[in-house]
């Protein structure tokens, strides 16, 4: 008897884990796609992306709003786990510059959440904060780092900065001749102290 508790015991949280682990590639999956064709792209392509059946996300997520909102939260999740991790691995201007480029791809995201979202005011004001609350504590870590290794200007506040990437990236995706990573490298490469 003992045998088959034991099983049913590591069997169950494997499960959960792959289910986890599956669940992060769906959504891993979906960002991507909504990064290249907006949130309004066909589920199918984002299963197809994914490797599942359209049965599979609609099962998770059973609307397109909620599919939306987890990215959402996955992609802040993910932006905010990346800072760290990037400081640890290169220079700390190197890693602003990455992390800005996650933070531009989230900020795709987040525009087409807000169009999604327009009729509940109150919910996406909720993760505004808590994009907010997540996400500007690791861009302060990382313009600190940069700062005090000397690669940057020691006066750019976080939240500045990223309300100014974000007003670059407003509208890029109605002018194709307007490259707004680009500019939100000018915008990084400017804040460099003057070797």
């Amino acid at each position: 008897m003992n045998g088959s508790h034991e099983g049913t015991g590591q069997a169950a949280p494997r499960r959960r884990s792959d289910a986890r682990r599956n669940e992060r590639a769906l959504l891993d999956a979906a960002a991507a796609v909504f990064v290249t064709s907006g949130v309004e792209a066909p589920v199918r392509d984002i299963a197809a992306r994914a490797g599942v059946g359209v049965a599979t996300i609609y099962r998770h997520f059973p609307t397109r709003a909620e599919l939306i909102i987890a990215v959402y939260r996955h992609q802040v999740e993910a932006c905010a786990e990346a800072g760290p991790a990037l400081l640890a691995s290169t220079t700390p201007h190197a890693a602003l510059g990455r992390w800005i480029n996650l933070f531009v791809d989230f900020l795709v995201t987040k525009h087409g959440l807000a169009a999604v979202l327009r009729s509940d005011e109150a919910g996406f004001d909720t993760l505004h904060a808590y994009f907010v609350e997540r996400l500007v504590p690791v861009c302060a870590q990382l313009l600190d780092a940069a700062a005090a290794a000397g690669e940057i200007r020691s006066d750019v506040d976080a939240y500045e900065l990223m309300r100014g990437v974000g007003n670059l990236c407003i509208g890029a995706d109605h002018d194709p001749r307007y490259d707004a990573r680009r500019l939100v490298e000018l915008l990084i490469a400017g804040m460099r102290v003057p070797r």
